[in-house]
Parts: structure tokens; sequence; C-alpha cells
């Protein structure tokens, strides 16, 4: 494998720094795939507590079956506290966080002559796999699309149920805590539905983040893009997440796309929201797990493979 640097939107407002992952010998135009990050600020190997590093993992095992893997610094990850600050902050939604830069990857990937530009493919994962099929639907084009611990439901639903299973596993304490900080928050969401795009983009969610973002994520729902497609799509779900869950995200994904030949689905027994071992399995120590140093599993690397190899 060998590695090189670029960046993504070089042209535009905010640059970003990726590396390109290669296989050392190129004999033809190569399969490829953009990486899209969850939510939070992430650099481009999706560093999870210092110690995780699954974006990495995943650039480092590709190349290996022949596949070029591009990833990058997300938008907020390099100019989170410049675009607080700009003037049209409270319109910011995912568009500006993620999607823009998502199909600037692809594009990158298209003029590159050691790229198969049929063969262009996108991995999202968490949140970044809940925007796959819109960044698809925006320009993206891929040739197929990998989903990894996402979830068809709006992004206010999932921190609902986070909460309401954090309630579930802590002492009488701690859920008074909670529910006192969150009783704000299930107010701004019962409110959110009835607020027009100015309302929302005045409406402080946490710190600087305003609700629109979050209803513009409501006004665009996952099934809207998903659906429509023919392509060939992955959906993967570790069976010990907690962000998202089998039982919830994962079940929902099979019943709403119930039919559709050109879509896979892997559950993999013991594997968290890194795609890793998991050690608790809980959510009330998601952050313990989480500092515990470990590597996405080879068989989900080798089905990523298989997937895209196959179309």
């Amino acid at each position: 494998m060998k590695e090189e640097k670029i960046i993504i939107g070089k042209d535009g407002k905010y640059p970003l720094n990726g590396i390109l992952s290669l296989p050392e010998n190129i004999a033809s135009a190569l399969p490829a795939v953009v990486l899209v990050h969850g939510s939070g600020s992430h650099d481009m190997d999706e560093t999870i507590l210092k110690v995780n590093k699954p974006f990495r993992d995943i650039g480092e095992y590709l190349p290996t079956k022949g596949i070029a893997v591009l990833r990058y610094n997300k938008r907020t990850f390099t100019y989170g506290r410049q675009m607080v600050k700009e003037k049209d902050f409270p319109s910011f939604t995912v568009k500006d966080e993620t999607i823009q830069d998502a199909l600037f990857a692809a594009d990158l990937l298209r003029n590159d002559s050691r790229i198969n530009p049929e063969k262009i493919f996108i991995i999202g994962h968490s949140l970044g796999g809940m925007l796959a099929p819109r960044v698809d639907n925006e320009g993206g084009n891929f040739a197929g699309l990998i989903l990894m611990g996402s979830s068809p439901r709006s992004l206010v639903d999932i921190i609902i149920s986070q909460q309401d299973d954090l309630l579930k596993q802590s002492g009488k304490l701690l859920q008074f805590l909670i529910n006192k900080q969150f009783a704000s928050f299930r107010k701004k969401f019962d409110a959110m539905a009835n607020m027009t795009k100015e309302e929302a983009m005045n409406a402080k969610f946490a710190g600087p983040n305003r609700m629109w973002y979050l209803k513009e994520l409501e006004d665009n729902p996952v099934a809207k893009f998903l659906l429509p497609l023919e392509k060939p799509v992955l959906i993967m779900q570790g069976e010990k997440d907690v962000q998202v869950t089998a039982d919830k995200d994962f079940a929902l994904y099979k019943e709403i796309c119930a039919g559709k030949k050109n879509v896979e689905f892997k559950l993999y027994p013991g594997l968290n929201h890194l795609f890793m071992k998991s050690a608790y399995g809980t959510i009330k120590n998601i952050q313990k797990e989480y500092k515990i140093p470990g590597k996405m599993e080879t068989i989900v690397m080798d089905d990523i493979a298989e997937f895209i190899l196959k179309n």
C-alpha cells in the first residue's frame, strides 16, 4: 500500500487535508471508495477518544484487496470554530458539514486516471451512513453504497432512544440528573415540528448549534433517498452497537427495504458501533468501551471488499 496526501475542495472556501490510499502496484484502473464520517468533528481517521481509528483501518486494509480509499478531515474538524463565528452559521446544515465535501471527494477520484470512474463507492458510517443515499442523489452518482452502523430513523429519534436507554441503565441519582438536563431538549424537539425555517434558525439546540440543523434533517429522511435506489446497497450493523441498535435501526432498515433485491444486510455478532469487539455492550459504559484500543474486524472489511469487487 502507498498513501498520497490530497486536498478536498482545494479551490473552495474550506479546503481539507486528506489521504488517498492505493495498492503499491496498479495494473489497471481501480475501484475506489469515499469514506464519510459520523456525527461530530472528526479527523480523516475518524479517531474516537484518541485510540480507535476505524477509517484508518479501512484505508490500510482495502488497498491490499485492490481498492483505493479516500479519507479526509471533516469540515467542522478543521474549520468548526471559524464557521460558528460566520454570519451564515444559523443556516448551517449537513449539506455544509458533510455533503458538499463528499461530492468534492467523488469528483477528485473521477479525475484521477488511476481510478475507474464507473466503480466509485461511498462508505458512510453512523450519520454518514444516513446521509450516503442523499449524497448519491445530490451528485455523488456512486456505483454502490455501504451504510455502516446507521439508521433510517431521524437523528432526534436516535438521541431520545439513547437517553431512554441511559436512563434504564442508571441509578436513581443519575436518572434524576439526566431527566433534569434532557427535559429542556425534549421541549425543544416537541416545538421543532411546528417551527418555520427562520424560527428554527434562531432557536438554539445546544451551544451555538441551531434547531434548523435537526429540522432540515427531519425534512429529508433517509428513506426518501434510499428507497428509490436501484444500485447496490450494503447495510452493515454491529449486534452490540448501542448508539444505533439491531432491534430498532437495523430491523427498521430490513422492514422498509423488504423486497428490494439491490439491498444486502450484514449483522455482526459481538461488534459495537465501530465494528470492533464489544467489551460492555451498554450505553452507560460507552466511554469506557471506546477507550479500549481496537481494530475494525477483518471479516467486516472483507465483506466490504467483496461487495465492491463484485459490483
